[in-house]
């Protein structure tokens, strides 16, 4: 495991505790990425044919690791208080992460309130109202 990435469990219990002081803020946003973990340098890396347009089509390669992220997305402004999160999930560990992590950001995303967005739909009616109140003005009609 490469310097700065937690481990499984580790990671697990702080995206756990990232959730929770979301769920008691009033606002804000937490960010998951995955992607492939590649060692290879670009310069080593074999180009691709036209019988395999891309690496993910090749069956004969070896699974790779994943890496997963996790971030309060904090701004500029707030830089100090941002709080990034990264693990490396082996292919032979991949199935009980990703069970585990559907758990957390299950629990995480329904304890969240739900966006208000009464005022956006009342704008809209009111918007289709005015539209379809009778064509226009009586110079209009002239």
């Amino acid at each position: 495991m490469a310097s700065g990435h937690l481990s499984i469990e580790d990671f697990f219990t702080r995206l756990s505790s990232l959730f929770q002081a979301r769920r008691n803020s009033t606002h804000g946003s937490i960010y998951l990425t995955q992607k492939r973990l590649s060692f290879q340098s670009p310069s080593t890396a074999s180009p691709t044919t036209a019988s395999s347009p891309s690496p993910d089509s090749a069956p004969s390669s070896p699974p790779v690791p994943i890496l997963v992220r996790a971030s309060n997305g904090k701004s500029k402004e707030r830089r100090k208080d941002k709080i990034k999160l990264s693990t490396v999930v082996q292919p032979d560990q991949l199935e009980g992460f990703f069970t585990k992590y559907a758990e957390i950001v299950k629990g995480g995303a329904t304890a969240l309130k739900k966006r208000d967005r009464s005022g956006r739909k009342k704008a809209t009616k009111a918007k289709k109202k005015g539209k379809a109140g009778g064509g226009g003005t009586e110079a209009d009609k002239k």
